[in-house]
Order: C-alpha cells, then sequence, then structure tokens
C-alpha cells in the first residue's frame, strides 16, 4: 500500500507516517518549499519516506504528486492549524483550509478517483454548540474563521464523495495533543512553562481564559482513527473524541501537579490570548466510531498531560 500524506512535518503526519510505516506502507509526504525547513518531528523515520514538494494552493504539484507517487490512500493534514492565527490571517486560512482541500479532492478526481481519501475536519466547526455532547449529525456553527474554513473544507469532501463516488471519509477530531504539539498551541504552552518554570527558567506562565472546556485526547490514539475510516468499505464522518471534557484550569492544575507546585502562585492572566468570541465548551461522541471503526482512546487524560510535562521537562533540560 502507498499513502500520501500532507501536512507530514506536523503533529499528526509524524504519528501518522509512524504507524502506517509500521503497517507496512510505502509513506511520501507532501512538504512546502521554504526557506527554513523544519524536520523535527519526522527525522527518526525521515530515511524511511519520501518527502516531494508542493503546495495545497498550486494545483498542479498536486495532479503531480498523485501522478508520480500513485497514492491508494491520501491524508489531507495540511491546514493552517492555529485558530487564534485565524482572525488575523482569515484569507490565507480560507485559502489552505478550504480551497486547498478542494484542489486536493480534484487532483484525485483528475487523476485517479480509485484513491482513498481522509481530511481532517476539526471540533472547532461545531462552536457554540447547539446539543452537549457533539456528534456526527450535530449542526455546526463556527466561532473563528479557522472554524468556518474547516466546515467548507468538510463539506466540500461530502460533495465529492456523493458527486463523483470517490471515498472520502472526513474525521471530525476533538482537540489532540501530545509533546509534539507546537508550542503556540495551549496545552504545550501550559506544559513549556510548567517545565520552565520548575528548572527555574520562567518565573510565571500567561494564559488567556482558563474556563473554556475541551475533549482532549492523544494524537497518537487519533491518527489510528484515521486509518481505520479508510479500511471501511464505505466512506462516512466520524466524530473522534474520549467523551470526557476539562477546563485549561483542569490542565494547568494537572500539569503543575506533575512537578508538585500549585498553579496559582505561578498562572497570570493576560488579554492579549483571549479570542475575539470564545468557544466555551466542547465534548465529542465518538461512540458511532467504536461501533463502526472498533476504536477507542487508549491515552488517559492525566497520562497525557504527564506524557507532556515529562517530554519538557527532558527536553529543556538538554538543552540547559
Amino acid at each position: 500500500m502507498r499513502a500520501l500524506i500532507t501536512g507530514i512535518t506536523g503533529q499528526d503526519g509524524s504519528y501518522l507516517a509512524e504507524l502506517l510505516l509500521e503497517k507496512g506502507y510505502e509513506v511520501t509526504g507532501m512538504v512546502r518549499r521554504s526557506s527554513t525547513e523544519s524536520y523535527q518531528r519526522i527525522e527518526h523515520i525521515q530515511d524511511k519516506i519520501q518527502l516531494v514538494q508542493g503546495d495545497l494552493l498550486d494545483q498542479l504539484s498536486l495532479i503531480n504528486i498523485i501522478e508520480e507517487t500513485k497514492p491508494d490512500e491520501v491524508y489531507n493534514l495540511a491546514a493552517q492549524s492555529f485558530v487564534p492565527t485565524s482572525w488575523n490571517q482569515p484569507t490565507l486560512t480560507a485559502e489552505y483550509d478550504a480551497v486547498g482541500v478542494t484542489k486536493l479532492l480534484e487532483a484525485i478526481r483528475y487523476t485517479d478517483r480509485k484513491i482513498r481519501f481522509y481530511q481532517a475536519s476539526s471540533s472547532e466547526m461545531f462552536g457554540k454548540v447547539y446539543e452537549t455532547p457533539q456528534s456526527e449529525k450535530t449542526p455546526f456553527y463556527p466561532r473563528s474563521p479557522y472554524g468556518v474554513a474547516k466546515v467548507y473544507g468538510h463539506f466540500i469532501t461530502v460533495n465529492y464523495r456523493e458527486s463523483y463516488n470517490i471515498h472520502a471519509s472526513s474525521g471530525i477530531l476533538f482537540n489532540h495533543e501530545s509533546p509534539r504539539r507546537g508550542l503556540e498551541f495551549v496545552t504545550r504552552k501550559i506544559t513549556d512553562g510548567v517545565a520552565r518554570i520548575k528548572l527555574g527558567l520562567a518565573k510565571n506562565l500567561a494564559l488567556g481564559t482558563l474556563d473554556a472546556r475541551r475533549d482532549w485526547g492523544f494524537a497518537g490514539d487519533y491518527v489510528d482513527a484515521m486509518w481505520r475510516m479508510l479500511q471501511q468499505d464505505q466512506p462516512d464522518n466520524y466524530v473522534i473524541a474520549t467523551g470526557e471534557t476539562h477546563s485549561v484550569r483542569e490542565f494547568v492544575a494537572e500539569a503543575f501537579g506533575c512537578v508538585d507546585l500549585d498553579y496559582q502562585d505561578y498562572v497570570v492572566s493576560d488579554p492579549r490570548f483571549m479570542r475575539p468570541v470564545e468557544v466555551d465548551l466542547l465534548l465529542g461522541d465518538a461512540s458511532y466510531a467504536k461501533e463502526k471503526l472498533d476504536w477507542e482512546r487508549k491515552v488517559s487524560f492525566k497520562e497525557l498531560v504527564k506524557m507532556m510535562v515529562d517530554a519538557d521537562l527532558a527536553l529543556l533540560s538538554a538543552s540547559k
């Protein structure tokens, strides 16, 4: 089996590449040409995969890559994925997270409609939720340019599935974290901050709202669900979540507790990190994925937080 992964240098892309290699796949990753290339997350497997240059906004490069690599499966994980940035760069976010999905689907339609396609949708599409928990049938009400663009990407995937009989599935993934999460994301910002304070490299940690609640899982568990979707006879949409919700405050308290510190002594509120409108509560119902994909998470919330804190302590200790 051959797979093409867009966004292979990201958190999910690196875990997915590892999983597919373990299953015997030939893995190709699409990367954008950059003056400062960062392959840190895939350095340990770089000799086992093929990297090709392309861009979601360049239709011809997508067609050429698919024609040359002839993948059986395409996983579209590339995106402008940081929600706060989407307010500062709403057009760029729309181009990559909406139009880019269309161009990749068009490349598949043009070259080989037998290719199985995975689209990385997001719980941010639910936004101001109509019901709790959120399932595949819950209406979308996105509260950020990122969420709006992801709704387009989701529905264009459904449209190509129905219009051109492409095996195109959409994974509506709730928040999933790991030691490979970018430092701009609140969970990694917290665990990095905790490690810095514990090691005497910082005195406090500035955060936005502590009251927002999220359904947090481990990225390594979630990429397994992506693969399972493309092994089904029929394509579909699947919510992937833990079924538990925790506030940012709970995440902070758990992380500081890992190093025997009280978060109230170190965390300060900074309005710069507040969103224009907040998504207050996300909680996923993954019962359909459990039934159809035989999928469930393996790493608990506490295990995830400890994993991330331990990793940041080791990383910063090594660089001291």
